[in-house]
Parts: C-alpha cells; structure tokens; sequence
C-alpha cells in the first residue's frame, strides 16, 4: 500500500513533475495510481488539463466537507486526479490548527479507498509548511523529496528533514523518506558536490537514481502531457522509469 506525499519546501525543484511522471510510470505498469494536488497553485491540475471550480476542488473537502469521491477526474494516462484550486491558500487562515485538520485528509482517503485500500495514491504538497503540506504528509506513509542541484533547495531539504523529525514525537514512529536529485547537471561540479554532501547526510535515503536536467521535462507540461507520453525515448522518461524501478524494488514504493 503506497501513500506517498512528494514534498519539498522550496518549490521550483521538480516536485510536481516527480509526482506526475511517477504515477504516469505506475499507469505503465497497469496500475491506476490516485493523484491529489494540494497546491494552491495547481500546476498538476492545469497540466492534466482537470482546472475546475474552487467548489469542484479539494478545497471543497475542506470547507465543505464534500467527499473526495465527488472531485476524482480521470486522467489521459490511465489514472485518477482530486484537483486542486486558488482558494487553497486560504486553508490555514480559515481552519486554523490542530489534529482535527492534519488527519482531515487522511480520512478522506481511508473512506474514498475503503473498497480498493491497496491503491497507489500519489500526493503533490504545496512548497510551504502549512496545515495543507502537514495534512500530506500525515496522510502518507511515506515521503520522497525532490532536491535540485542547487543551495536553496538543498537548505529547504534540511529544513524538511528538521520538521520530519519533529513530527515523529506526533505520529509516534519514524516518517519513511527518500531524497532524489532533480535538475542534475553532472557538468556541473556543484552538482556533484552537492551529491556528496547529501550521501553523506542521508546515506542509502538518497536515492541512486538522479533525475537529469532534461529539455523534455521541461517541454512536456507546456504540452499537457507526462514525459513518456510527450518524449518515450528522452532522458527524462529513462530517468523516471529508474527511479521508479528503484522505489519499487526497495519496497519504498508498493503496488
């Protein structure tokens, strides 16, 4: 059973495209994984092409308390998406804190997946720590964070790992992590500085693969498409199709 939040607190790191072409990846393999967007700024509902009203949105689960049964739209590649919507942003600030919210989501999917509970759900958090990426994060079984090869991404990481451990003394066991790599330019020695320092840190939590800087990533969401779908044969598609290989055969990830 795969409840996996891909989360970062930096954006701009490739954390929409991992969850995009991971699940697309799953759909490869005849799996029909359940994406969630829970960022406000719907990257991943624009590029599936599944842009709704706030009230057709996951911002309706929270302030309606509509099922999340009511918000799936299909997906191209042969998944499910419960969209997400502008009006997200105003979660924190009208619904305040406390358990009643983090485990919200949670819920939701325990009821939403009460008939199939072994289906992969893949959940894009917002780049900022807030009641909507906690929300993800407690809802998930495990948390895989995109790292571009650059300073800031690296300090959001730390900062990340920071949190992931504070928030065991909560949840009353360790968050199961995997880092990965994003944009890595191995011309660059920074890149593979950075990998060194990160091996270091987080040992075999780092995965192998690294995600490339790539044109095809980057082209494929202008076109509303994941990247085997836009470009099979690119680096990019090869990248993804190793890291989920790894995932999986580490059991990171479950199907």
């Amino acid at each position: 059973m795969t409840r996996l939040a891909v989360f970062n607190q930096k954006g701009g790191v490739g954390k929409t495209t991992t969850a995009l072409n991971l699940a697309a990846g799953l759909a490869r393999r005849r799996v029909s994984p359940l994406l969630v967007d829970l960022d406000a700024q719907a990257h991943l509902t624009d590029i599936l092409g599944a842009v709704r009203a706030a009230d057709e949105s996951v911002f309706a689960f929270y302030s309606e308390s509509k099922p999340l049964a009511k918000m799936l739209r299909p997906v191209s590649f042969g998944a499910e998406l419960v969209p997400a919507h502008s009006e997200l942003m105003k979660v924190d600030t009208l619904f305040g804190k406390g358990p009643r919210i983090l485990y919200r989501l949670r819920e939701g999917l325990q009821e939403l997946l009460a008939p199939t509970p072994a289906r992969a759900v893949i959940i894009d958090c917002c780049p900022m720590l807030g009641m909507l990426s906690l929300s993800g994060v407690f809802a998930a079984n495990s948390v895989l964070i995109p790292i571009s090869t650059d300073y800031l991404a690296v300090k959001g990481a730390l900062a990340l790992e920071h949190t992931l451990k504070a928030l065991e003394h909560v949840l009353k066991e360790r968050v199961e992590r995997r880092y990965v790599l994003t944009r890595f330019d191995s011309r660059r020695r920074m890149s593979h500085d950075i990998e060194k320092e990160l091996r270091e840190r987080f040992g075999t939590e780092l995965c192998e693969t690294r995600i490339a800087e790539n044109v095809s990533l980057a082209e494929s969401p202008y076109h509303k498409l994941d990247v085997f779908t836009y470009s099979p044969g690119s680096r990019g598609a090869q990248d993804y199709e190793r890291l989920l290989e790894e995932l999986l055969a580490s059991g990171f990830l479950e199907v």
